[in-house]
């Protein structure tokens, strides 16, 4: 299981306010700040930052990158999803079941400012 993910963003004070927001929402605080002007947070378990990309380039979207932060709810998952749009994000599909009957996943998908694809869900 990863520990950590990392999203690039050109629009750091921007970026560090929706994450604020969303990750702050679901019980994610801000662990420390990075040295690229990026944040980096924490659920006490795993991180997930923000930065400005290493190598000095435009952070660009990676295709088929997806993140995805397990929630204990649905109704968490439909905050997640709304808060995200209200931060500035956009949809890419709205809280719901999804999957084969077993999975029981209710899972929702929005792209952050950058266009980064975020997933929220809850197994079961």
């Amino acid at each position: 299981m990863p520990h950590y993910a990392t999203v690039g963003s050109n629009r750091l004070d921007e970026a560090k306010a929706f994450y604020d927001a969303v990750l702050g929402m679901v019980g994610w605080k801000p662990m420390m700040e990075h040295g690229s002007g990026g944040r980096i947070y924490s659920d006490g378990a795993s991180m997930f930052a923000v930065v400005a990309p290493f190598d000095g380039s435009q952070a660009t979207v990676g295709n088929g990158i997806m993140i995805g932060f397990a929630l204990p709810s649905h109704d968490l998952v439909d905050k997640f999803h709304a808060l995200a749009l209200a931060s500035g994000g956009t949809d890419e599909g709205a809280p719901g079941l999804r999957g084969p009957e077993e999975a029981k996943a209710y899972m929702s998908y929005v792209r952050d400012l950058d266009g980064n694809k975020l997933a929220a869900f809850k197994l079961g």
